[in-house]
């Protein structure tokens, strides 16, 4: 018996791997789309205010001037997780709406979020509050782009895109493997 349930196991665990694999390839697609659409839109350039002498400000955060403001795309894999770009003349924000199927992933989302979000100056293009309607939020202006490369700040973008949706995934397999053992763990007494 101890004999299939290790087969058993080991094929839980190939089953899931193999789904992980599935994923990683549909989620490609996905992922290429953004990083092409980030390479385009940040194409920025410094651009003072045309309000106030001396100021300059992140014209997607102001919206002072329509002029200034391009049209925001919106990429989506599915109904709840989708990437929108939203391009000014000298920044661009950009959003993202993680995949929530249920309340423990909404719980999980929304802590691991705020977790990552308190500590927007170590990420330093983060922002601390995101877009009405998405998990997570990103502002990089023209300043960002003199200090920083464009390929490298779109690569980060989308390695952190992965490495979340991983993350929420592993806590969530370590949450339930928790809940599993407290509940043998309580059920043997009524056992014995």
């Amino acid at each position: 018996q101890r004999e299939r349930a290790s087969l058993t196991e080991h094929d839980h665990r190939r089953g899931r791997a193999d789904g992980a694999a599935a994923m990683a390839t549909t989620y490609q697609p996905y992922l290429k789309c953004v990083r092409s659409t980030l390479d385009a839109a940040l194409c920025l350039r410094n651009f003072p205010s045309q309000i106030v002498e001396r100021h300059n400000k992140p014209e997607i955060e102001v919206r002072g001037s329509k002029e200034l403001l391009l049209n925001p795309i919106t990429i989506a894999r599915t109904e709840q997780e989708k990437c929108l770009v939203e391009g000014s003349v000298n920044s661009v924000r950009v959003s993202f709406a993680i995949k929530q199927a249920d309340e423990i992933e909404r719980i999980l989302c929304h802590k691991f979020t705020r977790f990552l979000m308190q500590r927007s100056e170590q990420f330093v293009i983060m922002r601390r509050k995101p877009a009405e309607g998405y998990s997570i939020s990103f502002l990089i202006t023209h300043t960002h782009l003199e200090k920083m490369w464009k390929a490298k700040l779109v690569d980060f973008i989308i390695q952190f895109m992965e490495d979340i949706n991983k993350e929420i995934s592993a806590m969530r397999i370590a949450l339930n493997a928790r809940a599993r053992i407290v509940a043998e763990e309580f059920l043997k007494d009524f056992a014995a």
